[in-house]
């Protein structure tokens, strides 16, 4: 168990490697009550929010979710987050943990003179994750809903184990899944009975140390590494999530579209070693001539590939060229990689 951003929380129960297999095999739960959440309510919800955040809110209908950053007006990113649209003028944001209390105080911010109301409702809820290939199956079989008809980034709500839940499929992984948000007074038992529901198909308890080397593997951003305050998501890699023609002069959106432009200084590239020796956040990146060309930003081993994988934060000129890192005396060249590392099934 360890302190992050001011909760308890599991690195791991059994083993990172067999939780992250179990993940890619069969199906992990996550605790993940830690999440931050927020209703945003009023006449002027949808106008306020496609106003903060960087992708198109105008694309949401009651039961979508839509992933977006929220950006500073200089283009880096406030935090990452989730909105859900439960009705035109009711809408549920997930956010990071450790950024809840910055992300209201900006939100609240930009809400000045907005028919909207904006409440922290984190304490209200307890959030488990069910991730892998069984992952639907498990949920399916203690609840009514239709998850066959819940499609990839959409929710509804109803009863998992006589329990009411708000059932998202999304998650974390790059792997079919749910979450569901729940009371916490419920939380011990509807973990229970999902363990008990996936004793027989393989479901396993996974903590923080699987959770970051699955999404590592499947190369999604992490508030603090990928994406941070000088971090903007075009540099990311993110562009997909940036839409600049949506009509809106959103947070950001001058700079991002200066940056698209002319080209960012830097990228998020990912990359894998062939070796086994993980490359830690903050590593100087390397260039052929041994001078300084960027900085590692995450860095793990793949249970899968058996080998050490990570992204790093480089200037674009030296993209084309050969990078290595140094560990411990010793220098291995990088193998840049289009993420996913591994094969996922395609999710939509």
């Amino acid at each position: 168990m360890v302190d992050f951003a001011g909760w308890e929380m599991p690195v791991q129960y059994r083993s990172i490697l067999e939780e992250h297999k179990a993940v890619r095999a069969a199906a992990g739960l996550f605790d993940v009550s830690h999440m931050g959440e927020v209703d945003v309510r009023g006449p002027d919800a949808r106008r306020f929010l496609n106003r903060l955040v960087t992708n198109d809110v105008e694309k949401l209908f009651p039961s979508r979710v839509l992933y977006s950053p929220m950006c500073y007006p200089q283009g880096g990113v406030v935090d990452d987050l989730l909105v859900y649209m439960r009705g035109p003028e009711n809408y549920f944001l997930c956010v990071n943990a450790g950024n809840v209390d910055k992300d209201l105080a900006w939100m609240r911010e930009q809400a000045a003179g907005l028919e909207v109301t904006i409440t922290d409702r984190s304490l209200d809820y307890a959030l488990l994750a069910v991730q892998g290939p069984r992952a639907v199956q498990i949920v399916q079989s203690l609840t009514e809903a239709k998850l066959d008809f819940l499609k990839y980034y959409h929710f509804t709500e109803g009863a998992v184990g006589g329990l009411p839940c708000l059932i998202s499929r999304t998650g974390y992984t790059g792997e079919d899944g749910c979450e569901l948000y729940h009371s916490p007074a419920d939380s011990e038992t509807l973990a229970g009975t999902l363990l008990a529901a996936g004793a027989s198909r393989g479901l396993e308890l996974c903590g923080l140390g699987a959770r970051d080397s699955l999404r590592l593997e499947a190369g999604y951003p992490l508030y603090g590494h990928e994406i941070t305050r000088d971090i903007s998501p075009l540099t990311a890699g993110l562009g997909w999530t940036v839409k600049l023609e949506k009509g809106v002069d959103f947070l950001g959106r001058t700079a991002l579209g200066d940056e698209k432009a002319k080209g960012s200084p830097h990228q998020v590239a990912y990359f894998k070693t062939g070796d086994r020796r993980i490359v830690r956040a903050e590593t100087p990146v390397l260039d052929s001539g041994g001078a300084v060309a960027g900085r590692v930003v995450s860095g793990t081993l793949s249970p899968i590939l058996n080998e050490a994988i990570g992204s790093a934060l480089i200037v674009t000129g030296a993209l084309s060229g050969l990078l290595m890192v140094d560990i411990r005396g010793v220098r291995l060249p990088l193998q840049l990689v289009k993420p996913p590392f591994v094969k996922l099934r395609k999710l939509g």
